[in-house]
């Protein structure tokens, strides 16, 4: 069985989309665990009356206090039975083969590899894809550090085994309600642990402005253990990639500089004032990071 997830706060109005395109799926083998983060909209209600349908596939949901999409991740991993774990979020949805493709995908892998799961593509519409996928292979073998190399940007839609990610918790800081989803998924590429990507689109985006992803700039400012956190993890994983290291040295840097002097700053992330130093002016010679 396969387990959708989905971390959700305050998206009633949106929610139903998502519910929809379950329903229509092509496979129904699989469950809708929902993690509600706190919502004060009816999402409550809304739930407790559709469990109550007749529904072709088991949907389980969770409230608790209000702590961010990573803690809700860790609770759904530890509460998830299914053996790959697809988050889904509340504002997307599924092309209606989403399920059957995960377990054909699920279904070529070979034994004797450390495999971290499967992914598809994600789009806009059914026709047109988020990011790259710079290849006429039907798939790609590698590690979450090594999409830059294979030119597998953009968000995918990856469903990985809910046994390994019961190995690899997100960290939780008290006072902090986000962490970037990176740490936990580089951590897992570090130990050696690869996805085999597909190119056909199986999730489908919305990015709304009261999402994560247009609101990512403030949610690093008002997280800064988190930022630490990653920051420390980019300079492992990518050792041999100034710019990625140098862009994860700036970024917990623009988060605290109005508050801690450069040496503390230099200090937390484990580097030479003289590196810290190096890190700002190439973002003032070359820009602002990118990743």
């Amino acid at each position: 069985m396969i387990t959708v997830f989905t971390p959700t706060y305050n998206r009633l109005y949106i929610i139903e989309k998502l519910y929809n395109s379950l329903l229509n799926q092509t496979d129904k083998n699989f469950e809708w665990l929902v993690i509600d983060d706190g919502s004060t909209d009816g999402t409550e209600a809304y739930f407790k009356d559709i469990i109550k349908k007749d529904n072709p596939f088991p949907i389980r949901y969770f409230k608790q206090e209000n702590g961010g999409k990573h803690r809700a991740i860790n609770k759904g991993v530890a509460l998830a039975q299914g053996e790959l774990f697809f988050i889904v979020d509340s504002d997307d949805s599924l092309t209606e083969n989403a399920i059957q493709k995960l377990y054909e995908w699920k279904n070529t892998l070979e034994s004797g590899k450390l495999w971290a799961g499967v992914s598809g593509a994600r789009g806009y519409t059914e026709d047109r894809i988020i990011g790259e996928f710079d290849t006429d292979k039907p798939y790609i073998d590698a590690k979450n550090t090594e999409r830059e190399r294979y030119k597998l940007t953009g968000d995918k839609a990856e469903a990985y085994f809910t046994e390994v990610l019961k190995k690899y918790p997100f960290p939780e800081f008290e006072g902090e309600n986000f962490i970037t989803e990176e740490v936990v998924w580089n951590a897992i590429a570090m130990d050696g642990y690869q996805i085999r990507w597909f190119k056909e689109i199986i999730y489908l985006c919305n990015y709304l402005e009261d999402g994560l992803t247009r609101n990512i700039s403030k949610k690093y400012i008002e997280n800064p253990q988190g930022v630490l956190y990653w920051a420390k993890l980019q300079k492992r994983a990518f050792k041999k990639n100034i710019r990625k290291k140098y862009s994860a040295i700036y970024r917990y840097y623009s988060c605290v500089e109005s508050k801690k002097s450069k040496k503390q700053i230099a200090a937390d992330l484990e580097i030479s004032k003289f590196e810290l130093t190096l890190t700002l002016l190439a973002q003032k010679i070359f820009g602002r990071e990118s990743n």
